[in-house]
């Protein structure tokens, strides 16, 4: 028999792409924590980032502040892909953004040198 009242929720139409760079934060997992603060100019579809920032206290948001080139290729990206989180795993640090649907999930080329950069600059800390 089939459930007359039946939950509204269920397996959610959600995923995330995770890039994992294989680094041990040990006791100094803060210092690898960061995330993109962006500032921004417009309303809803006409919405353009102006200026990307790192938020963190390591020396990982330092280094990813300093790289200007790095922020502009973030500063060209959709207001979802720009929004970047940094922060340590067992064993790793990962690399993501927001979750997206099974119509936007994806990487674009451009997105996966952004982490490709971004993981460089981890493994310098």
């Amino acid at each position: 028999m089939q459930d007359p009242n039946p939950l509204p929720w269920g397996a959610e139409d959600r995923f995330q792409a995770h890039f994992i760079v294989r680094k041990d934060a040990g006791r100094s997992s803060s210092n690898y924590t960061t995330r993109t603060k962006l500032t921004t100019q417009g309303h809803f579809a006409a919405k353009k980032i102006l200026k990307v920032e790192w938020d963190g206290v390591g020396s990982l948001t330092k280094l990813l502040n300093e790289d200007s080139e790095l922020n502009e290729m973030i500063a060209k990206q959709t207001i979802r892909d720009a929004t970047i989180y940094v922060e340590p795993t067992e064993g790793a640090i990962r690399i993501r953004n927001k979750w997206k649907n099974h119509i936007d999930f994806g990487i674009s080329e451009e997105l996966f040198w952004i982490y490709d950069r971004i993981a460089g600059h981890i493994k310098k800390v």
